[in-house]
């Protein structure tokens, strides 16, 4: 069995830290929150989760150093505007037997950088992997069966990670397309709140269903610009991961969207959540990613427009309807 540290206690971090201990390994779990550290210590009560408790086998700590020590595996859980600055706090612990791995699903704006890369920059020499795919804390925590994918550039990471995470009702599968997974794992949220949107404004399945599947497109054509694999947009961590953010009443990004598309301002719907939107900070770095690249993405700049320049998401979907018209794939058509 392994020692595993996981950074962040919110409902993913906190989900995956009893998965961690079901599978019989030595878990710490650290917040930067010393209140709700002593108050997980004494009633173990997982407060983004109600109703669920931590099991037996985990330490909370606010102590970052005592949290890694002797670690085989860290887990960056916290929220992805949280990488750089937890990385960092990280960096005088750095072992280097240790792996590192984010679940944090975002494109830092500015740098463009991804989770990994963040973690790579502020932790030289640092062996970093992604998990991902389809994945809501409310059903893992349930036990329901769950299917991920681990990724690295270093196949025995992937493995370890596939081993330590493992079990009867979580299925996780290898990669080495670490870019395409974080592409497909932070732009997914752009489009969930362009559906949310849409069924804010009383569209039906067919609204949806076109905008999850346009939007693979987008998310697939800039991933392959920067360099990922157009399969893994076709796998779990890209088209599988964006059809139950769009669809799931778990998801944050869809509930989001679903006010806005309702009229409520962002800045309303974000506090109405009462968690972190990924999507909201994920959108202009997509926005910027698609420029960047010469890519066409015309879901992810109507969904900037109405977060940041005031645009009603109901003009979005009307100038999206009506834009000019086109061939659906180049490669099918007349020569």
């Amino acid at each position: 069995m392994a020692q595993v540290t996981v950074l962040g206690a919110g409902s993913w971090g906190s989900a995956l830290a009893c998965v961690l201990a079901w599978n019989g390994h030595s878990v710490k779990l650290w917040s930067h929150n010393s209140f709700a550290v002593e108050k997980m210590y004494f009633d173990h009560k997982i407060e983004k989760l109600p109703g669920f408790f931590y099991p037996e086998g985990i330490d909370f700590t606010e102590d970052i150093g005592k949290a890694v020590k002797g670690s085989e595996l860290v887990v960056f859980a916290v929220p992805s505007t949280a990488t750089r600055e937890t990385a960092e706090k990280l960096r005088p612990f750095f072992e280097k037997d240790c792996g590192y791995v984010s679940v944090s699903k975002g494109i830092e704006e500015g740098t463009l950088m991804t989770q990994t890369e963040l973690i790579e920059e502020e932790i030289p020499g640092a062996d970093v992997g992604v998990i991902s795919g389809p994945s809501h804390a409310e059903e893992v925590i349930r036990k329901l069966p769950t299917v991920l994918v681990a990724g690295s550039k270093d196949q025995n990471l992937a493995k370890r990670m596939q081993d330590i995470f493992m079990n009867e009702n979580l299925r996780v599968y290898t990669s080495s397309d670490v870019l395409g997974i974080e592409v497909g794992a932070s732009l997914k949220n752009v489009i969930a709140l362009a559906a949310g949107m849409s069924d804010g404004l009383g569209n039906g399945d067919n609204t949806r269903a076109a905008l999850i599947t346009r939007g693979i497109r987008e998310i697939t054509a800039i991933a392959v610009a920067m360099g990922g694999r157009k399969e893994t947009l076709f796998g779990l961590a890209g088209i599988g991961d964006l059809i139950v953010t769009c669809s799931s009443k778990h998801s944050r990004n869809h509930q989001a969207g679903e006010l806005i598309g309702q009229g409520l301002p962002v800045k309303k719907a974000m506090e109405q959540i009462h968690m972190v939107v990924e999507g909201v900070y994920s959108a202009k770095a997509a926005f910027e990613l698609g420029k960047k690249y010469k890519v066409s993405m015309p879901i992810i700049t109507e969904v900037n427009q109405v977060l940041f320049n005031g645009k009603s998401a109901k003009d979005a979907v009307h100038d999206l309807m009506c834009r000019d018209k086109k061939s659906e794939m180049k490669e099918v058509g007349w020569e």
